[in-house]
């Protein structure tokens, strides 16, 4: 979900005013759009580089079809499945200080 905001340091305030900050991801990202698929090339402060694919189903799509779409362009880039990782940047960076220490 996209919310757009006309004072987006307001809206700051007030997340961190009211919930608890866990962390904060500094990231780099480039956008490309091969079909209806979004790609996400992040480079991510302390952590690395990621690919994200992000497949935008229309209307009529079912969510298998998206799944296949993203597994096609896997395969396409030469990633296998077990490179795949399903944490938030956020945990990445959590569960690394916590390794640190």
């Amino acid at each position: 979900m996209i919310a757009r905001t006309s004072d987006p340091q307001v809206l700051l305030d007030i997340l961190t005013t009211t919930l608890d900050r866990i962390g904060a991801v500094k990231k780099t990202r480039m956008l490309y759009l091969i079909g209806q698929t979004r790609v996400h090339l992040d480079r991510v402060e302390d952590l690395g580089d990621f690919l994200e694919l992000e497949v935008v189903l229309r209307s009529e799509q079912a969510e298998s079809e998206g799944e296949n779409i993203a597994e096609a362009l896997l395969s396409s880039f030469g990633i296998d499945r077990q490179q795949l990782i399903g944490e938030a940047y956020v945990d990445l960076l959590v569960a690394a200080l916590i390794r640190k220490f």
